[in-house]
């Protein structure tokens, strides 16, 4: 009766008070009690109608214990082949994951019942990204609820990028930039950073009032992933989230690929090819790119045996971003997959943390740490810059070397003639 003293002051104070006042007031004071009522009872007590299903949580953590996490469990031949990696690397995920968000430490409820373990709620998590799944697959096996597995499934993908995000998705630092352009020498490209192109991901419940943005070539809505991976297979940049009527050009002039480059916070490669020095490194494109200075591309009609040779071996190494995205989908199916979530927010957490995993996975491995690739036992001394660029003078400079067409058309031709020098003849 708060929100009407107005009425009721008119009422108490009226002469010709009237029944249909009085039946005014009385409607008003029932819709604001059934308004608060209504609102208790979302924020507390037994929802009516809601059925109660006794899942048998501890059991369901017995049994997932006892199958791969045990000393003597049932399934350690297929832990691998079923979670995608070691099972010290998963247990490793899972405790970060665990001391980061409190969501995912086991708890009892008000009246001393278990809820579900870290390992069930990971696992739900991991199933759903390594298999595609529904998220009411897992219930049967995990004893989890399909809209519990779906909170686990956003908590954990935030949880992952939070925790190892700035170690695993980062772009290369000086170590790693010297480790690339070794390899990149062995393979006969000096200066080589690795190889870019973008994936479309198809967008299964993109919102109707937006596919007509989201579709393009594909003829349904995609989502496109702009990456940047190394022989190894490492993934050194992903940028995710713009629509898939765009193409590569659209989506690389509104890339940060070369943010650190342009604002010198990368450190400038000297390398020499063909007599030429050269400062900045390049990555390994196709023909959709631009011909700026940072991107070697192919020679869509090569005449000549020299050019041949260079188009041959420029298109077989710039397969590795390729063969980087199919190990992605090969690894997590969800990615493979039509997403299914509705916002873009989620989506976006989805494939960051895959793609960190996937880096984890390649650490674990042990395949960044094989230098050797011609089996000489030795690389060739690489050197690594570490000048400041100073700011805005130096950072249109930058900029405008990196867009170079005569640069890029320079590279190309000492590229071809140090292919030919070291392997055609």
């Amino acid at each position: 009766m708060d929100r009407y003293p107005d009425i009721l002051e008119d009422i108490l104070h009226s002469d010709e008070n009237s029944d249909d006042e009085w039946d005014m007031l009385l409607a008003e004071t029932k819709r604001e009690e059934e308004s608060r009522s209504k609102r208790r009872n979302k924020h507390r007590g037994s929802v009516p109608g809601h059925r109660i299903i006794r899942r048998g949580r501890v059991e369901g953590h017995e049994r997932l214990y006892h199958d791969y996490f045990a000393p003597n469990c049932v399934y350690d031949a297929f832990f691998r082949r079923r979670f995608r990696m070691g099972r010290p690397l998963f247990l490793r995920i899972v405790n970060g994951v665990e001391q980061y968000d409190p969501y995912f430490v086991q708890t009892t409820d008000a009246i001393g019942n278990l809820g579900l373990s870290s390992l069930q709620k990971v696992t739900a998590a991991f199933r759903i990204l390594t298999y595609g799944t529904p998220a009411d697959s897992v219930d049967e096996y995990v004893r989890i609820g399909e809209s519990t597995a779906i909170e686990s499934l956003r908590r954990f993908v935030q949880a992952v990028i939070a925790v190892f995000g700035d170690e695993y998705l980062r772009p290369p630092n000086n170590n790693d930039i010297a480790r690339l352009l070794a390899i990149g020498e062995q393979r006969g490209f000096p200066g080589m950073l690795g190889s870019i192109d973008c994936m479309h991901w198809k967008w299964k419940n993109c919102p109707t009032a937006w596919q007509g943005m989201y579709t393009g070539h594909c003829h349904e809505p995609t989502i496109i992933l702009e990456a940047v991976a190394s022989q190894d297979l490492w993934i050194w940049h992903a940028f995710f989230g713009l629509p898939g009527s765009l193409n590569d050009i659209n989506v690389l002039e509104r890339s940060p690929v070369f943010a650190t480059l342009t604002e010198g916070r990368a450190p400038p490669v000297n390398y020499r090819i063909n007599g030429h020095d050269y400062t900045m490194g390049y990555y390994l494109a196709d023909g959709i790119y631009p011909n700026w200075s940072t991107f070697v591309k192919t020679i869509p009609c090569p005449q000549g045996l020299k050019r041949k040779h260079y188009a041959a071996a420029q298109e077989s190494i710039r397969k590795d971003v390729e063969r980087a995205f199919g190990v992605l989908q090969a690894r997590f199916a969800i990615v493979r997959g039509p997403a299914r979530f509705w916002d873009e927010e989620t989506l976006a957490y989805i494939i960051k943390a895959c793609i960190i995993m996937h880096n984890m996975i390649i650490e674990d491995e042990g395949a960044t740490n094989d230098n050797d690739f011609d089996g000489s036992g030795e690389n060739p001394i690489v050197q690594v810059s570490h000048v400041h660029t100073p700011e805005f003078v130096d950072f249109i400079q930058t900029h405008h070397q990196i867009r170079s067409n005569a640069s890029h058309s320079q590279l190309q031709s000492d590229l071809i003639e140090h292919l030919w020098q070291r392997y055609g003849q």
